[in-house]
């Protein structure tokens, strides 16, 4: 059973024990990402998270790794749009003492300018290896153009200029709004003793600031855009994509499994036409993309130069199809074994639990119980999906990015589809 407990100092605990288990993992959840940064702090979110690997008062980088592997544990941590994480796992005994090197990393980082300078060129490294990974860089380009009037366009990994704009003073300045108190959420998985964890967050934690900058997340009309990247390349990458809906909003279940059905895995309707009877792509699919306050629905496909037309047009056809149609009955039967099997089975895992707990607990204030969510997905209804289509089914709507070797009237081929 998940405890949801609030901290004197302003932070929240969830917490969810398992007895037999002889391992814990704990995550401290920042509402910290690029959502939340002004142009020239594009990537500050990310730059943190790295910064806060290199060193404190008492310990080198290489100390705080060599910290972890005393007690026999893994830490890493990661960035989001609207999050960022710190995350350990270790022994059940050992927990605490994990607990102890994510907090001295988090409150007592020194931030210093040489390290800066360092972990900047890692970051601009870490920049060109997303560049020239073509499947990465389209995602990319799409989510930016779908989402370009509001902050969900904002790039995790910002741009090498803003990077050289970031200096200390700018980055401790956005460290003081974003890692308040009341910005934080502590999400525990496995056994450890509650009382004793709650009161070493409540003391480590109460020298940071109290409360969090409030920022105003302006949601803008959908404006359709289109982007082709030109590269020397073997592939043309496309993504096709529409507004959807936000994580908070009553269809989520319908969406998933709206999307499940059209491209989300090998039986979808999406991969059976492109891949298996057309032979048009190795890689095609399609995903939601859920924030707290809005959404996009996406869809992939990895083809040969001349193939790109052809996928174009059959993707089109399939999505004309299946929002004519609608799903049938046994779609939906699979879909929802398929979403709640995934979900149970993420539950078994100890670090999906603590990832789950604690994102819903910072993105929504709650915790969903298994029981909510499997009656969310029992609830979706053949008619539900249907309404979803009826604004989906219309590709000539769509925003588009390629990233590939050749000319490409992307948006002329995405308008003509009606």
């Amino acid at each position: 059973m998940v405890k949801v407990r609030k901290l004197s100092c302003g932070a929240t605990m969830v917490m969810d024990r398992t007895d037999y288990l002889r391992s814990a993992s704990l995550g401290i959840w920042v509402n910290s990402g690029s959502c939340f940064e002004k142009p020239e702090e594009s990537g500050i979110s990310h730059y943190i998270e790295h910064m806060l690997f290199k060193g404190t008062s008492s310990k080198s980088a290489r100390e705080i790794a060599e910290s972890v592997d005393r007690i026999g544990g893994s830490f890493n941590a990661f960035t989001g749009k609207e999050s960022t994480c710190f995350y350990i796992k270790t022994l059940s005994s050992n927990i605490r003492a994990g607990a102890e090197i994510l907090l001295e990393m988090l409150t007592d980082s020194l931030f210093d300018q040489e390290d800066m300078d360092k972990e900047r060129f890692v970051i601009l490294e870490e920049i060109k290896m997303s560049r020239d990974t073509p499947d990465d860089q389209v995602v990319e380009l799409i989510t930016e153009l779908v989402n370009s009037e509001n902050p969900y366009k904002n790039s995790i990994l910002g741009t090498p200029e803003s990077l050289k704009g970031i200096d200390r003073d700018l980055m401790l300045s956005y460290f003081r709004r974003r890692y308040a108190r009341d910005n934080i959420v502590i999400s525990v998985t496995g056994n450890f003793d509650e009382d004793e964890l709650a009161e070493l967050f409540d003391e480590k934690l109460m020298c940071l600031e109290a409360e969090g900058e409030v920022v105003s997340q302006e949601i803008g009309p959908y404006v359709q855009k289109f982007a082709v990247e030109k590269r020397d390349i073997e592939q043309t990458h496309i993504c096709l994509a529409a507004p959807g809906i936000s994580i908070e909003d009553d269809g989520y279940y319908a969406w998933t499994l709206m999307n499940n059905i059209f491209g989300g895995g090998m039986s979808s309707r999406l991969f059976q036409k492109i891949r298996e009877e057309k032979g048009l792509a190795y890689s095609v699919c399609s995903v939601n993309g859920f924030y707290s306050k809005t959404g996009f629905f996406n869809i992939y496909a990895g083809v040969a130069h001349d193939k790109a037309e052809e996928t174009i047009d059959a993707i089109n056809s399939e999505l004309k199809l299946y929002a004519a149609e609608g799903p049938t009955e046994d779609e939906l039967a699979m879909a929802k074994a398929q979403a709640e099997s995934s979900y149970i089975f993420g539950l078994e895992n100890s670090n999906s639990r603590m990832v789950n707990i604690g994102k819903n607990q910072l993105l929504l204030g709650r915790v969903l119980s298994p029981d909510e969510v499997i009656d969310g997905f029992d609830s979706v209804t053949v008619d539900s999906i249907r309404e979803i289509l009826s604004g989906l089914g219309d590709m000539s709507n769509y925003c588009g990015a390629s990233v590939t070797a050749r000319d490409l009237d992307l948006e002329g081929l995405i308008k003509n589809e009606n």
